[in-house]
């Protein structure tokens, strides 16, 4: 049989202090001595104690409870960023639940009707979109929204990003200072703001500087289907000299297919960039140029949005897009002066 679960009076009782202060021993943010603490945790630990925090949530009307969202895993970009936000969140004595989700609207409702049914007090959405239907359902249940590496126009959302636009616009003067004619570009999910804003930023630069993008193929944002890209873009009677793929998750991709399938060297017969600078683009097997997502930036812009949001329950949604370096390596040609 089970035993009689131990109350926060007993655990009082033990230590000699009130129950409000077995309380504020236990709640985050709460104050406390550091004798009082000493104490309760002392009788705590040796009566099995363990706070309710369910039951507490009843009475404070709040969870601490984060519900993380996100649509993929495999691009390496997203479990570093969730566990960065992931640990971020518990410094602040709060909890996450994360839902994977597709990308599409059917799958990403019921993922947030489930995200509700749990009395989350926010929600971070990673790499996927919210309906309007969605937002209102979240604004009008008091539950606040940010929209992490992805952005929309709905003003009633929060959202931060990686500035992608300037982005793709250092990677086409990279690429144009290396004196390439035939540049490429391979693009991602074209639902995604990262995807539009990355080869918009990238294809302005080329026709600000009187050159037009020679071929365009869609990998969205998936390996197989990256590929397939790269072969249908590189088995043509003439082909790029440089290619830029919407992101590193997909550039390995194309590269392994350049060298080990059509045996073309990198960066001799072709450039590639990338987009993130997962860990993976430093390997010695890929060494991939790249612009650097800010990860942890990104994360504590996010954190901080959210916890004023929910502290506050006032204010305006904010919109974050953070600048990235492009990063040097070697699958790309580097234009003399560079380095």
């Amino acid at each position: 049989m089970a035993s009689e679960k131990v109350t926060s009076l007993q655990v009082a009782q033990k230590a000699g202090v009130s129950q409000s202060a077995v309380s504020r021993v236990f709640t985050p943010g709460a104050s406390a001595s550091k004798k009082t603490i000493e104490r309760v945790r002392s009788a705590a630990d040796e009566l099995g104690y363990r706070p309710n925090v369910l039951a507490r949530s009843l009475i404070t009307g709040r969870s601490r409870i984060i519900g993380l969202v996100a649509a993929y895993l495999e691009n390496h970009f997203y479990p570093e960023a969730m566990e960065l936000l992931s640990n971020a969140l518990q410094e602040k004595g709060y909890h996450v639940l994360i839902f994977m989700a597709s990308q599409t609207a059917g799958n990403v409702s019921n993922v947030v009707d489930e995200i509700l049914d749990y009395q989350v007090d926010g929600i971070i959405a990673a790499s996927v979109a919210l309906s309007s239907n969605l937002a209102e359902r979240c604004q009008a249940a008091g539950i606040p929204v940010v929209l992490f590496n992805r952005a929309q126009d709905d003003p009633r959302l929060s959202a931060v990003t990686s500035d992608n636009e300037s982005g793709g616009k250092k990677i086409a003067q990279f690429l144009l200072a290396g004196g390439h004619q035939r540049i490429a570009y391979i693009a991602g999910w074209e639902g995604a703001s990262t995807q539009r804003d990355r080869e918009a930023g990238f294809v302005a630069e080329l026709e600000a500087q009187g050159q037009a993008l020679f071929a365009r193929e869609v990998g969205n944002f998936n390996i197989d289907q990256a590929r397939l890209a790269a072969g249908k873009m590189f088995n043509a009677e003439v082909v790029p000299d440089a290619v830029f793929v919407a992101n590193d998750h997909m550039a390995f991709a194309v590269m392994d297919v350049l060298r080990f399938e059509l045996g073309l060297k990198i960066p001799q017969d072709v450039s590639v960039v990338g987009y993130d600078d997962v860990p993976l683009a430093s390997w010695p097997a890929y060494d991939l140029t790249t612009v650097r997502q800010r990860a942890n930036q990104m994360v504590e812009q996010t954190v901080s949005i959210l916890l004023d949001r929910i502290e506050n329950r006032q204010g305006e949604a904010q919109r974050i897009a953070i600048d990235g370096p492009l990063t040097l390596r070697g699958s790309a040609r580097i234009p003399e002066g560079w380095i």
